[in-house]
């Protein structure tokens, strides 16, 4: 075997995706990009994106945190939050968020901004936002209604419709230097993540599917650990698979599962929340499916070291 250093882009975003990089950033013989999804319109991102007029900054935030050099001091500092003032409008606001806001107003140029945190904290890796145009996630259910916006997709979910497809509304084109990176990329790592509100319209931007489509390594798909709500019965690894695949326009390579379970206190706690452990279900002949016991402690997290070895493990099988 000839090591050499490999360049991976994870696409996704939500808590999922820092839980991921986190761990990858300490490989010496990885490239790390995250392309990280620009359609949250919940709490102190939504927030800002009504009041500023600026792009949602949280999930960008937390991917550049992930990667910081001093990641335990960072996330202490930008994420706290701000108290309430008198008028109120930045009370509750993260540091982090308002810090790249006012980059951005500043600059002008989001991706500028983003550039900029990076170096403030010393990343090591690059986090790129997908696109820069403005856009909500919106789903179809299986009743035939609709949603529109990430709040109002999620609380469908929680009520028990099920999910038909979901879109962007307008539909926006992947910034012109984010499709020039992923065309470096060496494979694409997706998720884990939420997985109609982060991955999916991470991956319904255009210009997406076709620059991940032109990659020459594996397509991995890093698969959540627990089904997200009543709409979500049924769904399975096997269905993660398929319906990423047809986003994407072809298959996807390999899907990492998790097995472990933490006991029937734990399960209990997110039964109450309508959440149960993801099954893995009819994988499509061609995917390799890796398992392992990821789910350690009391919340359904993947452990950030195991994660990190069992997709470079993916990767060095497929590319050196």
């Amino acid at each position: 075997m000839q090591l050499r250093e490999v360049n991976v882009g994870c696409f996704g975003g939500g808590t999922g995706l820092p839980s991921l990089l986190g761990g990858l950033k300490q490989n010496p013989w990885l490239r790390v990009n995250a392309v990280v999804t620009m359609f949250d319109n919940g709490g102190s991102s939504g927030q800002l994106r009504d009041q500023l007029g600026v792009l949602p900054p949280g999930d960008v935030l937390r991917c550049a945190l992930a990667l910081a050099r001093n990641e335990t001091e960072a996330r202490r500092l930008l994420l706290s939050r701000l108290p309430a003032l008198d008028n109120g409008r930045l009370g509750g606001h993260t540091g982090g968020n308002l810090l790249l806001s006012i980059m951005e107003q500043y600059s002008g140029d989001f991706l500028a901004a983003v550039d900029g945190l990076r170096a403030l904290l010393d990343c090591n890796g690059r986090v790129w936002p997908v696109s820069v145009e403005h856009a909500a996630v919106c789903s179809e259910y299986e009743d035939g209604s609709r949603s529109h916006g990430e709040v109002d997709v999620d609380r469908g979910q929680r009520e028990g419709r099920s999910i038909r497809r979901v879109f962007l509304d307008p539909v926006p084109r992947i910034h012109a230097s984010v499709k020039e990176a992923i065309g470096t990329f060496d494979a694409c790592v997706i998720g884990p993540g939420s997985f109609y509100t982060s991955l999916m319209p991470t991956l319904l931007v255009d210009g997406v599917a076709e620059a991940v489509r032109a990659t020459p390594g594996p397509v991995v798909l890093v698969t959540n650990i627990l089904t997200e709500g009543r709409g979500m019965q049924g769904f399975s690894v096997g269905a993660a698979v398929r319906r990423v695949g047809e986003a994407l326009g072809r298959p996807v390579d390999v899907a990492v599962a998790n097995t472990a379970n933490p006991g029937p206190e734990v399960l209990d706690r997110y039964a109450a929340e309508h959440k149960e452990l993801l099954p893995i279900g009819d994988v499509p002949d061609g995917c390799e499916l890796v398992t392992g016991d990821f789910w350690q402690g009391s919340i359904a997290r993947h452990a950030r070291r195991r994660l990190a070895y069992a997709v470079w493990g993916v990767l060095a099988e497929r590319l050196l």
